[in-house]
């Protein structure tokens, strides 16, 4: 690895497109002593382990945890953040042998990963006690046959939030020895429950608390998180308690290289870069031939698909094994990717493409290099990414290669904004209406609801009994809940958390199928909203570096059929959106406009795609897409502008009109970075007059129904995003526009960006 840093630092032809290279000096570990709490037989067991002191953090979290607070543990990528939850769990249940625990992760993989770790502590541990700590896996693989031991006799019972909502807590019945004895409930990687997952989890918590009380348990939270700027506000948030904050890193780590990387410009005028992803196959290529074991990070599934192609390519024109780069991501089958994760825990693959699916903690072994394709969106997950590599002490190496979209220009031409600034807060809202309905229902099939109960208090303990009974109201009045004396009760026949997904916007998934053997195989799964854009009729679908043509997209049956084709070209979908608003929540009015946020409505249709050629991306073909609309119920920021905006910036309608969808483009970026969002997770639309102000204005919406408090977020600090947009534009060096800040010229016109810049800084002003 130093030969390839210094090989690196001696190219010219590299260094030319650096625009910094920050180095993370090597740190020693700091050591403290185990906790005077902590029963002897344990801590003989983990001195057995080779575990001879914590460190500092791990002290602190045992300690606090075993005090009965509720923690949060805040510490970088493979600090040993495991034994602060497993060290005081295992201490109990040696002290009280019917003390229970509930793991929970946010997927499957890393339950499986985890156990791993668990169950060699338990055997050691075992030596030292009379009776045996049991721990299972309780997920959609778990035998039926299983199922029963784990109820009665599990002390550690390892879920991930889908299966406590949908298998565990309509079921309680089943689990009363868990719950009369839970001592612990431990929720690790709590910065991946943002948005809409983590909405959704603060509410499955909410039923499980509501249970244990009915069960006369009160267990202790133990959170986990990688760096976010509000860990323990997070934390409280989801959990709805007070909790304790931990963050004295104590574990040592090598000396990090950390590049960000951005493509030369090709063509100055339209202000078009060399490609992003031809570039981190070349830097992928260079190291992976030299052997150094590379983990590459892609933002999309297509993405991920067209790099692990052209990897394959090259390893094959190297005379090497194709089979040494793997992808992984969301959409392969489990048994897949648990091939995957042990080929890079052994060695035998060198290279991985992923979406940010390998971003958590799951075992993959120590890797030398991570390589990210375009910058994911936030600081926060920019570490965790790089964080894969360089586990150990060794010197690892980091590389962000820029993408020509605005919020990737604005990273590589403002490096400090990434490595001054501190991570971003995640923002959840456990309490908007779609998603809070849904979770009622569900507690309320699991026990009854009392007239003074409240669902929904947040962690001070205030509010929740109006707003719960206004909800319980309304659902008797649709005869899904009966009131009988002082209880309502559930009088629905259908079962309410089969039908409630806790990470899509929609509640169905399309399966696609592969027909190209007699013996048709299920391949994958997307969401619906993602269908409309990768699996219609005609597309080409890339899987694991092959190539499927769809022949048909049965929308009602939600299956798309494919079959394995060769072919030098991959589809990119467009999508058509019209807004409607239906409530104002809150606005400000000042000189030059106005500021609001509401509840809208977004209809979106898929009307045609694009054919682009491998390795030129040039478009070589076109076709139209024949789906239905589909309609978002959601919440949205709008600036308005003044009746008389074009008199006040000397503009006709034609280049107020470019100029307004350079300023939408650019703000559609850039506000991910203000409000810890992807840019997927955001629509908008320039609209020259509304028909619900009249007035010209700029929307931007959340792309999930009901909103997740992102709009309310931008509310507050469009001042902010106004300014970076701007700055922006000032740094861009095309001439009239370019996919870089306001978008092609041929999108804005010839006078596009100026008009945009205009606009921006008329904005600015007036704040």
């Amino acid at each position: 690895m130093e030969q390839v840093i210094d090989r690196l630092r001696r190219d010219d032809k590299f260094m030319a497109n650096v625009t910094a290279w920050e180095v993370l000096p090597r740190k020693e570990a700091a050591y403290a002593e185990f906790p005077s709490a902590l029963n002897e037989k344990l801590v003989n067991a983990l001195k057995q382990h080779g575990i001879r002191q914590l460190y500092t953090h791990q002290a602190d979290a045992i300690a606090h945890a075993l005090a009965g607070e509720n923690t949060v543990i805040v510490t970088p990528t493979a600090s040993g953040k495991t034994l602060c939850y497993n060290a005081p769990v295992l201490n109990d249940i040696i002290e009280t042998k019917e003390a229970r625990a509930l793991y929970l992760f946010p997927t499957k993989a890393l339950s499986q990963d985890q156990l791993n770790e668990l169950h060699s502590l338990i055997e050691l541990v075992g030596g030292h006690i009379s009776f045996d700590i049991k721990s299972y896996t309780f997920d959609g693989d778990t035998p039926v046959s299983a199922r029963k031991a784990i109820k009665s006799s599990g002390h550690i019972v390892v879920t991930n939030p889908d299966m406590l909502h949908k298998g565990i807590l309509p079921h309680h019945t089943q689990w009363i020895k868990l719950f009369e004895n839970l001592q612990y409930i431990v929720i690790d990687e709590i910065h991946h429950y943002r948005g809409v997952f983590g909405s959704h989890l603060a509410n499955v918590i909410r039923r499980l608390k509501r249970i244990c009380e009915f069960y006369n348990s009160k267990p202790v939270f133990i959170c986990c998180s990688a760096t976010i700027a509000n860990p323990q506000q997070l934390a409280q948030h989801l959990i709805g308690e007070p909790s304790t904050l931990v963050d004295n890193n104590g574990a040592p780590h090598g000396e990090k290289h950390f590049i960000i990387y951005n493509p030369t410009v090709v063509n100055r005028e339209l202000g078009i870069r060399r490609s992003y992803i031809k570039e981190t196959q070349r830097i992928a290529a260079d190291f992976i031939g030299n052997m150094l074991q590379t983990i590459v990070f892609a933002r999309s599934r297509m993405n991920v698909e067209i790099l692990l192609t052209y990897l394959k390519e090259t390893m094959r024109k190297r005379k090497r094994s194709a089979s040494l780069i793997r992808g992984y991501r969301g959409g392969y089958l489990p048994l897949q990717r648990r091939e995957i994760e042990r080929g890079l825990r052994d060695g035998s693959i060198i290279g991985v493409v992923s979406t940010n699916a390998l971003e958590l903690g799951i075992d993959i072994g120590q890797l030398n290099a991570s390589i990210i394709a375009g910058y994911p969106g936030t600081i926060s997950s920019t570490l965790q990414q790089t964080g894969r590599a360089g586990r150990r002490q060794d010197t690892s190496l980091a590389v962000v290669v820029t993408s020509s979209s605005p919020l990737d220009q604005y990273i590589a031409n403002n490096p400090h904004y990434f490595f001054e600034k501190s991570p971003e807060a995640s923002i959840i809202d456990p309490d908007n209406l779609i998603i809070l309905l849904s979770h009622i229902k569900c507690a309320a099939f699991e026990l009854p609801f009392t007239t003074q109960e409240r669902f929904g208090a947040d962690f001070s303990g205030e509010g929740g009994v109006e707003a719960t009974r206004e909800i319980l109201e309304y659902l008797e009045e649709s005869r899904v809940l009966h009131k009988s004396g002082e209880k309502w009760h559930w009088s629905a026949e259908t079962y309410p958390a089969e039908n409630i997904s806790l990470r899509s916007a929609a509640e169905e998934n399309v399966v696609i199928v592969d027909t190209s053997q007699p013996k048709e195989r299920v391949i994958g799964e997307i969401d619906i909203f993602g269908a409309q854009l990768m699996v219609h009729d005609d597309a080409i679908y890339l899987h694991e570096g092959k190539q499927f043509h769809v022949d048909k997209l049965d929308w009602e049956r939600k299956k798309a059929f494919v079959r394995q084709v060769r072919v030098d070209h991959y589809t990119d979908a467009q999508l058509k959106s019209d807004i409607k608003v239906l409530e104002v929540f809150e606005e400000k009015q000042d000189a030059n406009g106005v500021v609001a946020y509401g509840e809208v409505v977004v209809t979106s249709l898929a009307t045609m795609y694009k054919k682009i050629k491998f390795h030129t991306h040039e478009n070589i073909g076109w076709g139209k897409i024949h789906l239905p609309e589909l309609e978002l119920h959601t919440t949205a920021f709008w600036y308005s502008f003044q009746d008389d905006i074009l008199e006040r910036l000397g503009m006709n309608n034609e280049k107020f009109g470019d100029g307004l969808k350079g300023v939408t483009n650019v703000l559609k970026n850039v506000v991910p970075l203000y409000v810890m969002g992807d840019r997927r997770d955001f629509g908008a639309a320039a609209i020259a007059r509304s028909p619900f102000t009249g007035k010209p204005g700029i929307y931007i919406w959340e792309q999930y129904p009901g909103g997740i408090g992102f709009s309310k977020k931008l509310f507050s600090m469009f001042p902010e995003a106004a300014s970076a947009g701007l700055d922006l534009i000032n740094g861009c060096q095309c001439a009239h526009g370019c996919p870089s800040c306001v978008g092609p010229a041929l999108e804005v016109g010839d006078h596009g960006k100026g008009a945009a810049k205009d606009i921006l800084q008329y904005i600015v002003t007036s704040q």
